[in-house]
């Protein structure tokens, strides 16, 4: 069975402003681990993906970054987009590369760039359990891990509790998947969690390319139309502008919700290899070592009479004192402040600074 990553590369990271800007977005910086999350995610892949099967898709003016921090992935495996146009056309132009090289039954795993993962025996057990459903029953797959707490941030899917057909499979977590739901406020989180049939969305999908191009072109045709023909110029050198072509003139829609929400024949690996999608200033909060005051602090800071705050420098020295529940995050040429709790607003400022025209600090 062949196998091949995908790994999705193009957001902005706007939650975590300051620190991820549109010119170097929150993929390619470092923010909790050994490395960038980038290479986080490749190096948690390739003890079961080789590298020459492991592919990048990211916006045309990141690459440098992608040859700079993945030196052993190969350049031909970077893949670009003139423009983001979110997961569904990623994916797809993903796949109209790949196809050139490997056969139909191929399994294509799509992988987030922005992912904590703390387990990875486990992790490599999902994916293997992944792969074996979705070449043998040509189905396709999600991972949903088991819930810990009511979270707002993370997507849900709602599984059935169902034997049918799935033997074995069902011992090592298989389920049939019943819906999936958005980001849910505070109340319907805790709802999903008491139902005890939610899990959160990773975002990780898994099918075979046959599989892949069945349902692109059932769920989104004229796409598909659009896509069908570029294949014919994989590896020409009009390629890249017919891509630029096709781009204007795709649809923008996550996969989540052009696909995994409305197909039939999807299943899902339920999972608990300690995950986190890393989208806010809350969750690193979350997820980081706290002193003896619950706080998180990183570089030059004083911190006096302060309890319950993420404090980090970029150089500047900063003093707080008598603060509570407060996220401060300095860099280069500017700063966020805000209470936690709220930072998944700060993509507000990204937008005001957008819609102002005041790129240098985006």
């Amino acid at each position: 069975m062949n196998k091949v990553a995908v790994i999705m590369a193009g957001g902005s990271g706007a939650r975590l402003w300051p620190r991820s800007t549109e010119k170097k977005p929150k993929q390619f910086i470092h923010l909790m681990g050994d490395g960038s999350m980038i290479q986080n995610t490749v190096s948690r892949l390739e003890p079961i993906f080789e590298n020459n099967d492991i592919y990048i898709v990211t916006s045309n003016y990141l690459k440098e970054f992608c040859y700079e921090q993945l030196p052993h992935i190969p350049k031909e495996n970077i893949i670009t987009e003139p423009f983001p146009k979110n997961t569904a056309p990623c994916v797809a132009l993903a796949a109209t590369i790949i196809e050139k090289k490997y056969t139909e039954d191929t399994v294509l795993f799509t992988f987030p760039s922005d992912h904590v993962i703390t387990n990875l025996r486990e992790f490599h057990h999902s994916i293997e359990v992944a792969s074996k459903v979705a070449y043998e029953k040509k189905g396709i797959l999600a991972i949903g891990l088991s819930p810990t707490r009511p979270e707002t941030a993370f997507g849900y899917i709602q599984i059935k509790d169902d034997h049918k057909d799935l033997d074995e499979l069902y011992n090592d977590g298989v389920r049939y998947s019943n819906a999936f739901a958005e980001k849910p406020d505070l109340a319907t989180a805790k709802r999903f969690i008491e139902s005890g049939d939610f899990l959160w969305n990773s975002g990780i999908f898994i099918w075979r390319l046959d599989t892949f191009w069945e349902s692109f072109k059932k769920f989104l045709p004229e796409d598909n139309r659009l896509f069908k023909k570029l294949k014919k110029s994989v590896g020409e050198p009009n390629f890249p502008s017919l891509v630029e072509e096709i781009y204007r003139q795709i649809q923008s829609e996550s996969i989540d919700y052009a696909i995994m929400e409305k197909a039939k024949n999807v299943y899902v690996v339920e999972a608990s290899f300690g995950w986190s999608d890393l989208g806010n200033w809350d969750e690193i909060y979350r997820l980081s070592m706290k002193d003896g005051r619950n706080n998180v602090i990183e570089g030059d800071v004083i911190s006096i009479n302060t309890n319950n705050c993420l404090v980090s420098s970029y150089g500047k020295m900063i003093g707080i004192v008598g603060v509570d529940n407060l996220i401060v995050i300095e860099c280069e040429n500017s700063i966020v402040i805000c209470r936690r709790g709220y930072s998944d607003d700060v993509k507000e400022i990204v937008d005001f600074l957008r819609r102002k025209q005041i790129n240098e600090y985006i």
